[in-house]
């Protein structure tokens, strides 16, 4: 049947299930492409942006508005939205992913819709590119890269919007249009670059820029996102840290970084062979003649595309719309990224449809010129190579973001010089069975690298502290940080600890915990330190119970503090608030055998109370079988409740893991003198015990006795 014979419907039905068919593809192939990371555990910073504790509530959300400076960032949308996901799935990372592949679905379905609003062809192999392609991966897998997900999502939809209003010119859709360019910078503000792109857009579709038609309705765009971009700078140098001597270059040498990354990015988009999490960082020197080439081939690519816009002005709109989008990150202006790389794969995230749509538009109009007739089927025989090619690419890429390990140690695969790479690799290892020497090595690499780094010093202390004989470069570590940052008072509790169990450094120990708490007096573990040492010396027993009481004061939860107490307590002869004390420790940590052997022999003293301190000592034995100790209170508990045999069974236990226990010979004999009593057995024991302990009168006593009712 010739085509002019098929019924329109039919070709409109046929259309809806192709289209239908396609998006069902995308959503498919890109689901496929990330699934190694739909799974994958946070990275670096996302910690900082699945919503905290205290910002949970509703009072929470508006901190997350108006009280500026709490985030890493000011991009109050994307908090909220991260709000929202937390009440929706809490701390399960799979909603995150999800919620990120989804919106990164949705930008391909609007580079999709952009392409044939611009009335290009191509646009479904547009979609398919942006969908699959590995470049993505950095923002798509990474959970806190849902700022370039989302906000690129408004974007796309705000110009997709703005494009139908300017050939419609329907006033409600330019408020539209606003309103979801408002998100969109809401959620990142490198989205301001959006404004000057439909501006170029206009030039390109009608050869020159009208100012009512091209830049008038877009001025308010400009003033809000200029605002939002100036405000989001001084945010990175306040509260991000974003300035200082690492960022102290001229403009030759912004020049050059700025030119050199372009490069890189062109590069990636068209091989994307070698991607890493963080390239490295490369050294920029403006009397090295060769690093002028990057920024000179840029401007002769550009000069290039001016000359043939002449005749074709899309290559030029195109490359204008991708460097201005990349402009917030090419190093004119300070980012804190920039620690450790000048480029980042989810720098171009924004920046990609305006390459990728007019290259699928140009291979399209090819396929169509030289294979005429059979055009279809070549280009879908290509989309599907393309997909396969890309998918491929981009399901071992994601794969690499499954955890934090493998993503450290692929980037150091790609990027040995990483210190950032390294520095997270070895606090990671620091309690991986096993990872402490690798945790060690990783982190004295990160230092060599980069000698200011105060968390690998604090790590590499937590690192020395563990390991058996190193407790002298524990102390060295930590006085490292401290003469980053003097004032530290987490870093003086963890040296503080690390002199407390070295010999001969008790008095600093104690020093050390006194200023931690003289400059931040809730710092909890400061106080649980001081407690400890101070209960050991003499005349100290007071002023520790009270660093203990402040210590739980500030973590109410914490088991083993309520333990220590409990036993300052019994120490200073209160009993009874000893006893407290135990029993709250063993209700917030029930395996806290300390707490039950304690709570057990402090019990079996009170009247009425005997039961309940077996029960304990019981407890206390099945998590310190081999502690002599606890089976020794344990059997003399038993032999007040009459249970001889049971209790001569512990005991038993005593003198075969301590045959020179004199407490435990001594008890032994106790339990020989119940009923049916074995008198010369009972003193046997006894004697021993005496000859162990000859200044103990118990024992004396209890041989006196015994010889003198048995005679000679």
């Amino acid at each position: 049947m010739p085509e002019s014979s098929v019924p329109l419907a039919a070709k409109s039905r046929g259309r809806s299930f192709a289209t239908v068919g396609l998006g069902v593809a995308l959503v498919v192939a890109t689901f496929l492409a990330y699934w190694p990371a739909l799974h994958g555990g946070p990275l670096i910073d996302d910690a900082d942006h699945i919503t905290r504790p205290e910002w949970r509530s509703l009072a929470g959300l508006a901190r997350l508005w108006f009280d500026i400076g709490i985030t890493s960032q000011y991009f109050p949308l994307l908090h909220s939205t991260f709000w929202l996901e937390y009440h929706l799935w809490q701390d399960a990372v799979v909603g995150y992913h999800i919620a990120n592949v989804l919106q990164h679905i949705l930008c391909a379905l609007l580079v999709v819709a952009l392409a044939r609003r611009l009335g290009l062809p191509g646009g479904w192999l547009a979609g398919f590119v942006f969908a699959l392609h590995p470049v993505c991966v950095d923002s798509v897998a990474w959970i806190s890269e849902q700022k370039n997900t989302l906000s690129t999502l408004f974007a796309l939809a705000a110009a997709c919007v703005y494009l139908d209003r300017r050939e419609s010119g329907r006033a409600r859709r330019y408020w539209l249009a606003s309103g979801l360019f408002v998100l969109a910078l809401l959620t990142k503000s490198i989205t301001a670059t959006l404004a000057p792109a439909l501006v170029v857009i206009g030039w390109w579709q009608h050869g020159r820029v009208g100012w009512r038609r091209d830049v008038r309705p877009l001025v308010p765009w400009m003033l809000i996102g200029a605002a939002q971009g100036l405000f989001t700078v001084w945010y990175e140098r306040v509260y991000a840290h974003a300035r200082g001597a690492s960022f102290d270059w001229s403009p030759v040498e912004r020049g050059l970084i700025a030119g050199r990354a372009v490069v890189f990015y062109l590069r990636t988009l068209v091989w994307p062979a070698d991607l890493v999490f963080i390239q490295p960082r490369w050294a920029v020197n403006a009397a090295a003649g060769w690093q002028y080439v990057f920024p000179a081939a840029v401007v002769a690519f550009a000069v290039a595309l001016a000359w043939l816009a002449r005749r074709r002005r899309g290559p030029l709109a195109a490359f204008l719309i991708y460097a201005g989008a990349l402009f917030p990150t090419l190093g004119f202006l300070n980012l804190n990224w920039f620690n450790y790389s000048f480029v980042a794969d989810h720098f171009q995230y924004l920046a990609l449809p305006a390459l990728i749509i007019p290259a699928a538009a140009l291979l399209t109009v090819l396929l169509r010129r030289w294979f005429a007739a059979c055009a279809p089927v070549v280009a879908a025989a290509l989309g599907v190579v393309l997909a396969i090619g890309l998918g491929g690419l981009t399901w071992r890429q994601s794969g690499y973001y499954r955890d934090a390990e493998t993503l450290y140690r692929r980037t150091l695969a790609g990027n040995p010089s990483c210190w950032l790479a390294h520095a997270n690799l070895g606090a990671i290892l620091l309690d991986r069975p096993g990872g402490l020497e690798e945790a060690i090595t990783h982190l004295i690499t990160a230092l060599s690298l980069k000698p200011d780094h105060l968390n690998a010093y604090i790590n590499l202390g937590y690192a020395f502290s563990r390991l058996p004989g190193h407790r002298a470069d524990a102390v060295r570590a930590f006085e490292g940080a401290l003469q980053l940052k003097p004032d530290n008072p987490a870093v003086l509790t963890q040296l503080g600890h690390v002199l407390a169990q070295t010999p001969g450094r008790t008095d600093d120990a104690i020093a050390t915990y006194r200023r931690a708490l003289h400059l931040n007096p809730r710092e909890w573990e400061a106080h649980a330190g001081l407690a400890r040492l101070l209960a050991a010396t003499p005349g100290g027993l007071p002023e520790a119970i009270a660093e203990g009481e402040a210590a739980i004061r500030l973590r109410p939860d914490f088991a083993l503090l309520y333990s220590d107490l409990g036993g300052n307590l019994g120490s200073a002869g209160r009993t009874t608030e000893a006893i407290a004390a135990f029993e709250t420790a063993v209700k917030l940590q029930p395996d806290l055998a300390v707490a039950q052997y304690n709570l057990g022999t402090l019990l079996s003293d009170r009247p009425g109370r005997l039961a309940e301190a077996v029960d304990h000592l019981e407890a206390a034995r099945q998590r310190m079988p081999n502690d002599p100790a606890v089976h020794n209170n344990l059997g003399l508990a038993l032999l007040q409740l009459g249970r001889r045999d049971e209790a001569i069974r512990e005991l038993q236990s005593v003198l075969r893991l301590a045959p020179d226990s004199a407490e435990g010979h001594f008890s032994m004999g106790r339990a020989l003198l119940g009923a049916p009593a074995d008198y010369r057995a009972a003193l046997r024991e006894f004697e021993r015990a005496a000859r162990l302990r000859p200044d103990w009168p118990a024992a004396q006593e209890a041989v006196a006795q015994l010889r003198a009712r048995l005679g000679p």
